[in-house]
């Protein structure tokens, strides 16, 4: 009798145990799972994937300034396929006249890799003035490229392009530094190196650091100025 009773003491505590590790599973999924749900559900109507058919842009709002997000370089320092199929679009939004300037964000924190002046030169080469182009050395990261576009270029309002798998966080985070942003994102496969569902993955890490430093900790840029007016003289102050 008595060691039918330890058995099930022993019995009730393992199933007692059990339940706290499937509650705290549960918790842990809703937390891993809250950052995304934040830039999925907080950017709805706030982006579009671009079309392949011409005239697509005319859907787009139009806004002062196009933000283009650095996406690497090849090793002759060209954009990568990515990076191309994004300045293709910003050109485009330009040649429809819904910005008037753009601002490339990108890398150039060592010696030899300049992300900026690689989609400087490219859009250049596909007919977009260079006078009606800003360049950013100093975007680091998503959450960096935004808050500088607002606190160090004076950007008000801004069209942000990027592919569509990173779209919910760039424009997320975009409005989290103070920017009324409109997004438009890529979708040819043919411009991702890797399986899409590969940064469909890197998205869930990707977005909990972006909600961490634009929502817990509002984290300064890697660099935070000083303050730039050329974009203002394109666009004006406050725009």
């Amino acid at each position: 009798m008595l060691s039918r009773l330890r058995s099930v003491r022993a019995f009730a505590r393992s199933r007692a145990v059990q339940r706290r590790a499937f509650h705290a599973a549960v918790v842990l999924s809703l937390l891993g799972l809250a950052p995304m749900t934040w830039a999925w559900l907080s950017t709805t109507g706030h982006r579009m994937t671009a079309g392949t058919a011409p005239g697509w842009a005319r859907a787009v709002p139009a806004f002062p300034v196009g933000l283009v997000l650095g996406a690497g370089l090849y090793h002759d320092s060209s954009p990568t396929a990515m990076l191309a199929a994004r300045l293709d679009i910003a050109a485009e939004l330009y040649r429809a006249g819904k910005v008037r300037a753009l601002l490339l964000s990108g890398d150039n924190s060592r010696v030899g890799y300049d992300e900026p002046s690689a989609m400087r030169d490219y859009l250049v080469a596909h007919g977009v003035p260079a006078g009606v182009l800003v360049l950013d050395y100093a975007g680091f990261d998503t959450w960096d490229s935004c808050v500088r576009a607002r606190q160090v270029f004076g950007a008000r309002r801004l069209i942000v392009v990027t592919q569509d798998f990173h779209l919910p966080r760039a424009v997320a985070l975009c409005r989290a530094a103070g920017l009324s942003v409109f997004g438009v994102g890529d979708d040819s496969s043919s411009a991702f190196p890797l399986p899409t569902y590969v940064y469909a993955v890197r998205e869930f890490g990707a977005t909990a650091k972006g909600f961490l430093d634009a929502v817990v900790l509002r984290s300064a840029p890697v660099f935070p100025g000083p303050r730039e007016t050329s974009l203002d003289r394109l666009v004006g102050p406050a725009s």
